[in-house]
């Protein structure tokens, strides 16, 4: 197998993976195994039914010592082990080597909720109820109301959304169904009246920008910036921190985890006890109002 054949089964894998993951997800995979191929080629392997465990703990330190964040060294990883379970699928590995690998150890650096408060004066300061001013409102409150991810809110459709919930298709092109709270409901409802000044007939997506196209992962980003500017919120704004702060003021209200879990359209619940960063006094302070041997009896006997 020459190296135009490792590369044309890279794309061969690739081509199967857009069938099912979003344009990003296949962008991020074609990098990663980019550089699997280009270190491969290097070491002098001429055929993927060759790659084995040491290979790519070679790869995988090199990637490590030039520098590549835990977060990307996690991803590359994943990545090289979808590929390799579609190797061993086309009878080119008898197993997974990746598996033999181990996975970098993640920072737990996550975005501080914004204050209770301070996000509530900041969504219900006025706007000048412009099309883009009533798109821009209904994208925060979404945001927050429902916990969406940045690409969950930028791959809705108008007919996902329904009366009370909204259907989002999460990571691992997993369904789920979230409710929408009553601000964001009236928020989607103003904008809904005003869509048609920018989308054109034949667009599906919710949110849309000035030319009437869907609106990009990036300029939604742009936009919650320049919100948070304009109306003095003190802090940066993004996205994520909208879904970290709908999971800890949510959390602080129902004590709910796995409803929290649930919602967040997390696989496993210790992500979420990682992304909710329960603090030690608030479990201490649950722990002793609900444990039956957690509180000292008044009058101890002797």
């Amino acid at each position: 197998m020459s190296a135009a054949s490792l590369q044309d089964e890279v794309a061969a894998f690739l081509a199967e993976l857009a069938a099912h993951a979003s344009p990003a997800t296949v962008a991020a995979y074609r990098q990663d195994l980019a550089a699997l191929t280009h270190f491969a080629e290097a070491a002098g392997l001429d055929a993927w039914n060759a790659l084995d465990v040491a290979l790519l703990r070679r790869f995988l330190g090199a990637e490590r010592s030039r520098g590549l964040a835990a977060r990307s060294l996690a991803r590359r990883r994943a990545a090289l082990s979808r590929f390799a379970d579609h190797l061993v699928r086309r009878g080119l590995l008898a197993h997974n080597p990746v598996s033999l690998t181990q996975a970098p150890r993640q920072p737990r650096h996550l975005p501080r909720p914004v204050d209770v408060d301070l996000l509530g004066r900041f969504l219900d300061t006025p706007h000048d109820d412009s099309p883009l001013a009533r798109r821009d409102q209904a994208m925060l409150e979404l945001l927050y109301s429902s916990g969406l991810r940045l690409a969950e809110l930028a791959a809705l459709d108008i007919d996902q959304l329904q009366a009370q919930r909204v259907r989002v298709i999460g990571k691992g092109s997993k369904p789920r169904q979230v409710p929408v709270g009553a601000r964001a409901r009236q928020a989607l409802e103003a904008w809904l009246a005003v869509r048609g000044q920018l989308a054109g007939d034949a667009e599906t997506a919710l949110f849309v920008g000035q030319r009437g196209r869907r609106l990009g992962h990036r300029a939604i980003q742009l936009r919650l910036a320049a919100l948070a500017r304009q109306r003095g919120l003190p802090e940066h704004l993004h996205p994520h921190r909208l879904r970290h702060s709908f999971a800890s003021h949510l959390l602080e209200s129902s004590q709910d985890l796995r409803a929290v879990q649930e919602l967040l359209g997390h696989a496993n619940l210790s992500t979420t006890q990682v992304y909710t960063r329960l603090d030690w006094q608030h479990l201490a302070a649950s722990y002793d109002a609900a444990h039956p041997r957690a509180k000292r009896r008044r009058d101890p006997t002797p």
